[in-house]
């Protein structure tokens, strides 16, 4: 047994399928199902129940999965310990970022980024804040950019910025003007938002019904550009994050601040509490949070 029978296992764990794991792994299926066969001939023990349509693990398997994953992360650890030692600014790096921050915050960070560090291979992910923090959990990601939630302590947090929220009407609107939007405006408007699993939502909403807003319950927008097609044409109100209208700017579209107390939220970078890439992430966040002062 090695370290790539390990890999191959996982990989038919998450894919459910011989041929898709072999091809993710770059192997023909044979020889995937072959060394998989003599982990569990090795093992004395059956990991997978074998059908012409499902793969199921059996509850030994799903143990044995359980512990690959440490085992692979471990490997992983000890790599970065070595790689922190000679060179703590190069090798892959991979981040993951929410929806409703990546296609605005990156186009500003990654040329920063790789000006910086030129020897770091940057690999990025866009994924909404469970998946994300699933995947970090499980090693997939040296660190995250998200928006600061409750029940985020067990991970290593650096505030990276703080980032206005903006009314966004349509030209015609009666909140269409150029003065800041007092919170109490919203009182009795219909607001259009993004769709469940995206924290923005339940912090814009938040706002929103504080004032006595409504939900549209006709439309869910599932990003935050479909969110200003839907305001430019005249089909409602909505509340942004202020990068996302730095990168559009819709002519069609009013944007207002909000007056003081104005919403925000908080933007950070997180990291295992075990990690040992402090030094690149710990730069990477100052980095960032320099980058995005002229932008706030």
């Amino acid at each position: 047994m090695n370290l790539r029978d390990l890999e191959y296992l996982l990989a038919v764990h998450e894919l459910q399928h011989f041929t898709k794991a072999a091809e993710k792994c770059f192997v023909s299926q044979p020889t995937l199902s072959g060394q998989i066969r003599k982990m569990e001939d090795e093992l004395g023990i059956e990991m997978i129940e074998r059908s012409t349509r499902n793969v199921i693990f059996t509850t030994q398997g799903e143990q044995i999965v359980e512990q690959a994953l440490k085992v692979l992360q471990e490997v992983k650890t000890l790599k970065a310990i070595a790689k922190e030692a000679t060179d703590a600014f190069s090798g892959e790096f991979h981040v993951g970022l929410i929806p409703t921050v990546g296609p605005y915050l990156l186009p500003h960070i990654v040329p920063a980024i790789g000006s910086e560090f030129p020897n770091l291979e940057l690999f990025l992910y866009e994924l909404k804040t469970q998946d994300l923090l699933l995947k970090l959990d499980n090693g997939k990601l040296d660190c995250g950019i998200l928006a600061r939630l409750d029940g985020m302590q067990q991970y290593d947090s650096i505030h990276l910025y703080d980032e206005p929220m903006l009314l966004a009407a349509p030209l015609g609107h009666v909140l269409a003007v150029s003065d800041p939007a007092a919170q109490s405006c919203l009182e009795g408007q219909t607001v259009l938002m993004l769709e469940d699993g995206h924290c923005l939502r339940d912090q814009a909403l938040g706002y929103c019904f504080a004032a006595g807003a409504n939900e549209d319950q006709h439309f869910r927008a599932t990003s935050l550009n479909t969110l200003e097609h839907m305001v430019a044409q005249g089909s409602g109100i909505t509340v942004l994050p202020k990068l996302a209208k730095s990168a559009s700017g819709n002519a069609l579209i009013v944007y207002r601040p909000f007056e003081d107390p104005e919403p925000t939220r908080e933007i950070v970078l997180l990291r295992r509490s075990s990690s040992t890439r402090e030094k690149l992430t710990d730069a990477v966040a100052d980095l960032v949070a320099k980058t995005t002062v002229p932008l706030l």
